[in-house]
């Protein structure tokens, strides 16, 4: 097989996937906070693949905001990608719907059935992250157009269940709506691999953050890029009666001093300094503004260093179209070698 022939089998492979974003490349952005902003996901879209933006925590206003300044550096489709626990998870959608996002992703737990029909209603796709079979079922009954499984090699809040198992399970088990895999993703080889185990293409995260047309603070990058897969690990809960939501980041100062917290917490909980709420209260508050701190401020040690284990793949800042054409020429030298 020549160069040409692999591009060919490659598109062939994801063409569910390019149809459902109306891509050239099946290769999405992961929404990241603070990162994934209209820089950065108009240079994904304008290199081929699908850039999403994070709206996180955002208001109304600031998400209209960052999606008509996202229109002004691209006119490829992108999407937008909504926490379901947010309190103004409703009218987001509307906003989205007011000002024609074709895409909108839910994440961040089961989106309830009001959110989907409306989603639907507005003539958007949707798409769904599904962490196992049972979820990915129904997801696909309550009417998504699309799934992402993302595995615990992910940065980020993560799930406990590894990105290769997830497509095991899910990937010959549902074939209604197209199937992104996600999580740990650095190399086109490993994009080919899914995409043969019946993928309609693939999200990248960690990759992205050391794209040159990524906001996030040049100390912030410069870690990514000494980092190693290692590096990356998930945060430590001290007590099950005081649950941890596990994200994974490099380790530096900050999680080091949350083990502390936790422990000194947890001793003020005993000695009935604190009641249980307010001890849990103290220790969730832990990373408040820890990400901003980190990505926007460059604060390295004493923020959240966000990070999947690809991060060990990372050598270099490169532009957007440079990583995604050198992840596409991975995969087809890839078939080219067989």
């Amino acid at each position: 097989m020549d160069k040409s022939a692999a591009r060919a089998h490659i598109k062939l492979l994801s063409s569910r996937g390019r149809e459902l974003l109306g891509v050239e490349h099946a290769i999405l952005g992961g929404a990241m906070t603070w990162v994934s902003e209209r820089n950065l996901v108009a240079a994904i879209s304008n290199a081929g693949g699908f850039g999403v933006i994070a709206c996180g925590s955002m208001t109304t206003e600031l998400l209209r905001s960052e999606i008509r300044a996202t229109k002004s550096l691209t006119s490829k489709p992108f999407g937008v990608n909504l926490i379901v626990m947010h309190p103004d998870l409703l009218d987001l959608i509307e906003v989205c719907g007011e000002e024609q996002v074709g895409c909108i992703v839910l994440a961040g737990g089961i989106p309830p059935r009001s959110a989907m029909r409306r989603v639907k209603e507005l003539g958007a796709s949707l798409i769904g992250f599904a962490p196992a079979l049972g979820i990915a079922r129904k997801l696909v009954r309550d009417g998504v157009d699309g799934l992402i499984i993302e595995g615990t090699e992910a940065g980020g809040h993560i799930g406990p269940v590894s990105t290769s198992v997830l497509a095991q399970e899910i990937l010959p088990n549902i074939s209604e709506v197209p199937v992104f895999v996600a999580g740990g993703i650095g190399r086109g080889e490993a994009i080919l691999s899914y995409l043969e185990m019946g993928a309609a293409g693939c999200q990248l995260g960690t990759r992205f953050v050391c794209a040159a047309e990524s906001i996030a603070h040049p100390k912030f990058k410069e870690a990514f890029v000494k980092g190693a897969a290692r590096d990356a690990m998930p945060s430590v809960q001290v007590d099950p009666r005081f649950p941890v939501i596990p994200v994974r980041a490099l380790q530096n100062e900050a999680q080091k001093r949350f083990v502390e917290t936790q422990h000194s917490v947890i001793a003020r909980w005993r000695s009935g300094e604190l009641d249980q709420k307010a001890a849990q209260l103290e220790i969730e508050h832990f990373w408040a503004g820890a990400l901003r701190r980190a990505v926007v401020d460059g604060d390295v040690e004493g923020g959240s260093m966000m990070a999947g284990q690809s991060v060990g793949m990372i050598n270099e800042v490169q532009p957007t179209s440079v990583i995604i054409s050198e992840l596409l020429e991975q995969a087809e030298d890839a078939l080219v070698r067989r």
